[in-house]
């Protein structure tokens, strides 16, 4: 069950992580869910590091890291792709 759960959060950051970036992202959309996916376990990553991984409530400062790695994963992962599609970013 852990699984479906990080497939439909990954779909979830991963499309708020397209609609939050300027411009056309070309990638598809199964690949912006394995983006999205990454990049919420690189926020989980990084809100273990500094000691906000769990706390009581809602973990605000957890989810926001997980958003901007998804961010940061889904426009690099735009970039990288369209380098091996062999296409460059128009806008």
């Amino acid at each position: 069950m852990s699984w479906l759960w990080a497939i439909i959060v990954g779909f979830v950051l991963g499309l708020i992580a397209r609609a939050i970036l300027p411009g056309k992202q070309h990638q598809p959309l199964w690949l912006t869910t394995v983006f999205g996916i990454l990049g919420g376990v690189l926020g989980n990553a990084v809100a273990g590091w500094i000691g906000v991984g769990e706390t009581r409530g809602i973990d605000w400062t957890r989810h926001l890291l997980q958003l901007a790695g998804a961010v940061a994963v889904v426009g690099l992962g735009d970039m990288l792709y369209l380098q091996l599609r062999g296409k460059r970013r128009t806008a």
